[in-house]
């Protein structure tokens, strides 16, 4: 099992911005991974989709990776910041875009 947890690490550490999702940021195979990938392609910001549904380790590993039981879950900076209804509430009050801002990633329409 450790192999899989070392492979979410390792995603999660050198891509900016990596979202844990089921489906594909194309193809989104639920509705909550789809809003987030909409929100993250309407900030304009680059970022790393994982199907978990290609591998059920992948995921059950992230669900014990972030203790957090749903999917999908976004990190930034190898941090986690939450599943569909964070990053809609952060991404409604603005929060969402200074919070890549202030660690250096670039989103549309930004200063």
């Amino acid at each position: 099992m450790s192999g899989i947890h070392d492979f979410i690490d390792n995603e999660v550490k050198t891509n900016d911005v990596v979202l844990f999702m089921k489906g594909t940021p194309e193809f989104p195979q639920c509705g909550f991974s789809g809003q987030v990938a909409q929100i993250l392609d309407y900030v304009g910001v680059d970022y790393k989709g994982i199907n978990v549904l290609a591998d059920a380790d992948i995921r059950q590993g992230i669900k014990d990776y972030s203790n957090w039981p749903t999917i999908p879950q976004l990190y930034v900076k190898g941090e986690f910041i939450g599943g569909c209804d964070i990053v809609r509430e952060m991404f409604q009050s603005g929060e969402l875009q200074s919070h890549l801002q202030e660690r250096g990633i670039s989103v549309k329409g930004a200063a």
